[in-house]
């Protein structure tokens, strides 16, 4: 079993960046395959980006070239680098191994001038 704790997140304008962190406790950190998730006001979850052990990424496609998802296994560290900010990315932004657990505190982004 694996845990997360998100954090990063804060206000921004658009067009700003910010860079989320998720710190995982537990053993085998690097067998996991990963994922960033985001819930905006009123809506459900929504994926945004996934990274393997071996490294495979996939982005979703209104995120794609703006957002970049990383580890550090080492640290039991995953990332994710928000650039070109839109108020469309405002929402509570979480990790995860699987969907269907349930989500932790999450870290919220709101994008706003």
């Amino acid at each position: 079993q694996i845990q997360f704790v998100e954090s990063g997140g804060g206000l921004v304008q658009p067009g700003g960046s910010l860079k989320l962190s998720c710190e995982g406790t537990g053993r085998e950190f690097s067998f996991w395959a990963m994922a960033w998730y985001r819930q905006a006001p009123g809506k459900e979850h929504e994926f945004v980006a996934h990274i393997t052990g071996s490294g495979y990424i996939k982005y979703a496609d209104s995120v794609q070239g703006r957002f970049t998802i990383s580890r550090d296994d080492a640290k039991n560290m995953m990332y994710l680098q928000m650039n070109n900010l839109q108020p469309d990315d405002t929402a509570v932004y979480y990790c995860t191994t699987d969907p269907r657990k349930p989500w932790g505190q999450g870290t919220r982004v709101t994008v706003a001038s």
